[in-house]
C-alpha cells in the first residue's frame, strides 16, 4: 500500500487508496471463523452476516470484553468519536488482539448536508467509503419504506372510513377504527435534511385523492423502526415490536396500532433482510459491523444489540459506538440499551479535544464551513481550564454507572503539551484513565496508548448499576436524568407533556416503558447556545412521544426538531463521480 498521509490527503483519497489493498469479505469470513453460508455477500467487500446461525453455533462461547465509545459535548464540527472508535479497533489490532467494532450507518441527511459521512477520518476510518456512505445494503431504505407503509395504511383507512358507511366497509373486509385525523402519532419519514417537509397538508384534491389532514416528516433515523432495529434481539422480537407501534388514536383516545391496521407483517417483511448486520473493515483490515443509525439527540443513536452480541462471540474485544456526548448517547446506552440487551460493558471511552474544551471555556463561536478562530489553533490554557468542567461532568456520568472511564484526548497537530497536560491532570483527578491518541494521523500505531489504557480498564472490577429502577414513574425518571446527568436544578412540563406523562404513569403497561430523551447534543442543557457545565437552570419538557413498539416513552426537551434542515453550503455541492473510473469523489 502507498504511504497515506492525512495531512496531505482528503479522507476520500485515503479511502480510495486503501481500498486497492482491502480484504475481500471471504478473507474476513475465514479470519473470523465463519461458515460458508453464514456470509451473505453484497459484492466483494461488503456482506451481511446471518446473525441467527452464528449466534446459535457460538452460543456456548464466552463473550469478549465490551467497550463503549462516547464523547464530551461536541462542537458543531464533531470531535471524532467514530474516528476514535476506528482508531481504537486498529490500536487493539496492533497489540495483537482479536477485535471487532460496531458503528452506526450514516444517514443521508448529514452525508449530503454539513457533517458529511460517519466513516471516521484520516488513517482511522472504515472502508469501502462510498458503499458505506451511500446506502450500504439498503437498511435505511428498508426503514423508510416500512415506516411509510404504516402511514399508507393509516391514510388509506381514513379515506375509506370517511367515504363508506359501516355496511360498505364490512363488504370491503374493513372494520371501522374511528381514527381521529387530528391525533396522528406519527408522520412520514425521509432520509434527508428537508425542513420544508416538517409540516405539510396531505390529501389535497377530490374524494379519491386521500383524506385531507395535517401531517409532516421526520428524518428516517429518528423513526421508531430504527429504534426497533437497534433493540430487537431477533426477527420474532422485531415482529412483535412492529405490531405494537402506535400510529394514531381513535376519537375516544384509544391507540390505533400497526396490528389494528393489519400492516405490521408487511412492514416486518420489508425489514427481514435489514436485521442482519453489515460487515466492512477499517483501513488496516480489522472487521467492523455496521447496524442501526445515528442521531442520539432525536433517536436512541446506538449500534444494534444484534451487532454487539455477534461481535462479542466472534472477537475477544468489541468496540461499540454511542451517539454524541455522554449526556445523551452514553445515558441511552447505559439505561436503555444495556437494560434491553442484558450486556454489561467493561469500559467506556470519552472522546475529548482541546478545541471543544476551548469552546466550552468561552472561546469564539465554532461554525461548520467557517475558518476556526486562532484561539483554537494557538496555545490558550486559560480557555482549556475554564472548559474542562464539561469533560468532568461526562466523567462523573460514566462513573455513576459503575463503568471504568477512559478519556481519549483526540490529538490535533495544533494542540500543545501544556494544554494536554492540563486535561490529563484534571481527568485523572476525577478518577479516569487518560490517553493521548494520534490515530487520525498514524492509525493503529498512533492509538497504542489508548488501546493499552482500555485494556487496563477492562480488567478493573466494576459494579454496574442503572440510574433508575424500572418501577420509577416517568416524571421521576426524567428528573433523575436531568439532575444527575445534565446538571439541571429540576424539570418543568408543558400542560400537554404533563397530561401525557400522567396517562403513561397510570397505565400498567405503558408505565413499564423505558425513557428515551430528546435533547440538543450541543449543550448539557436544552439550549444549544449554553456551553461548558451550566448551573442554575431547569429542563423544559414540551412533549412526550410514545414509541410503544420500541419500548419507550420519548420526552422532548426544548425546541429540537425531528427533521433537521439543510444548510446554505451543504456537502452535496462537493460530491461528484469520475465518469472515466466510476469512482465517487468528495465524500467526507
Amino acid at each position: 500500500m502507498q504511504k497515506l498521509d492525512p495531512t496531505k490527503m482528503k479522507d476520500w483519497e485515503i479511502a480510495e487508496a486503501a481500498e486497492k489493498d482491502m480484504k475481500t469479505v471471504y478473507q474476513q469470513a475465514e479470519e473470523l471463523g465463519l461458515e460458508k453460508l453464514e456470509l451473505l455477500p453484497y459484492g466483494h467487500h461488503v456482506a451481511k452476516l446471518d446473525y441467527m446461525s452464528i449466534l446459535n453455533r457460538l452460543k456456548n462461547r464466552q463473550d469478549g470484553k465490551y467497550i463503549e465509545v462516547t464523547a464530551i459535548t461536541p462542537t458543531p464540527l464533531g470531535e471524532g468519536k467514530t474516528t476514535t472508535s476506528m482508531g481504537l479497533v486498529e490500536g487493539l489490532g496492533k497489540l495483537g488482539k482479536k477485535v471487532m467494532g460496531a458503528i452506526r450507518q450514516p444517514s443521508g441527511g448529514p452525508t449530503f448536508n454539513i457533517k458529511g459521512s460517519a466513516a471516521g477520518g484520516g488513517l482511522a476510518q472504515c472502508i469501502p467509503l462510498t458503499e458505506f456512505s451511500l446506502g450500504l445494503t439498503g437498511d435505511i431504505d428498508a426503514i423508510t419504506n416500512a415506516h411509510n407503509l404504516a402511514m399508507v395504511a393509516l391514510t388509506s383507512r381514513l379515506q375509506h372510513e370517511a367515504n363508506y358507511d359501516d355496511q360498505e366497509l364490512m363488504e370491503k373486509k374493513l372494520k371501522r377504527l374511528d381514527i381521529d385525523p387530528r391525533n396522528a402519532a406519527m408522520g412520514w419519514c425521509i432520509d434527508f435534511c428537508a425542513q420544508a417537509l416538517r409540516e405539510i397538508i396531505i390529501g389535497i384534491g377530490g374524494k379519491m385523492d386521500g383524506f385531507m389532514m395535517k401531517s409532516g416528516f421526520q428524518i428516517t433515523v429518528s423513526s421508531e423502526i430504527m429504534a426497533i432495529l437497534a433493540l430487537a434481539r431477533d426477527l420474532a422480537d422485531m415482529r412483535e415490536r412492529m405490531g405494537r407501534m402506535v400510529v394514531a388514536y381513535d376519537k375516544s383516545g384509544k391507540p390505533v396500532t400497526t396490528s389494528d391496521l393489519e400492516v405490521a407483517g408487511a412492514m416486518t417483511a420489508i425489514m427481514a433482510k435489514a436485521i442482519n448486520p453489515n460487515l466492512i473493515q477499517t483501513v488496516e483490515g480489522q472487521p467492523v459491523l455496521v447496524h442501526a443509525g445515528p442521531f442520539a439527540n432525536i433517536a436512541i443513536g446506538q449500534s444494534s444489540i444484534i451487532a454487539d452480541r455477534l461481535a462479542l462471540k466472534l472477537a475477544d474485544y468489541h468496540v461499540t459506538e454511542s451517539g454524541f456526548g455522554a449526556d445523551i448517547g452514553f445515558e441511552k446506552f447505559w439505561n436503555l440499551k444495556c437494560r434491553f440487551s442484558g450486556l454489561i460493558p467493561h469500559a467506556s471511552v470519552i472522546v475529548c479535544t482541546v478545541r471543544a474544551l476551548k469552546m466550552h471555556g468561552g472561546g469564539p463561536k465554532v461554525a461548520p464551513g467557517q475558518p476556526l478562530d486562532k484561539a483554537y489553533t494557538e496555545k490558550n490554557t486559560s480557555l482549556v481550564e475554564k472548559g474542562v468542567g464539561n469533560l468532568l461532568a461526562h466523567i462523573e456520568t460514566v462513573r455513576k454507572s459503575g463503568i471504568a472511564p477512559v478519556v481519549c484526548i483526540n490529538h490535533f497537530y495544533t494542540d500543545t503539551q501544556e494544554e494536554v497536560d492540563l486535561i490529563r491532570k484534571q481527568a485523572e483527578a476525577a478518577g479516569a484513565r487518560v490517553a493521548l491518541s494520534k490515530h487520525w494521523e498514524k492509525g493503529g500505531e498512533g492509538a497504542r496508548e489508548l488501546a493499552e489504557a482500555v485494556l487496563e480498564a477492562c480488567e478493573e472490577k466494576h459494579h454496574f448499576k442503572f440510574l433508575y429502577e424500572d418501577a420509577f414513574p416517568l416524571r421521576q425518571r426524567v428528573e433523575r436524568i436531568a439532575k444527575e446527568v445534565y446538571g439541571a436544578d429540576g424539570v418543568t412540563f408543558s400542560p400537554e407533556a404533563e397530561a401525557k406523562a400522567k396517562n403513561i404513569e397510570k397505565d400498567p403497561e405503558l408505565s413499564k416503558l423505558g425513557t428515551c430523551m430528546v435533547k440538543t447534543h450541543l449543550s448539557l442543557s436544552h439550549d444549544p447556545a449554553i456551553k461548558g457545565r451550566p448551573k442554575g437552570w431547569t429542563l423544559p419538557i414540551r412533549d412526550i412521544l410514545l414509541y410503544k413498539g420500541a419500548g419507550f416513552a420519548v420526552p422532548v426537551a426544548g425546541a429540537i426538531k425531528l427533521l433537521p434542515g439543510t444548510a446554505s453550503d451543504p456537502a452535496f455541492r462537493n460530491i461528484d463521480v469520475n465518469v472515466k473510473t466510476g469512482k465517487v469523489q468528495g465524500l467526507f
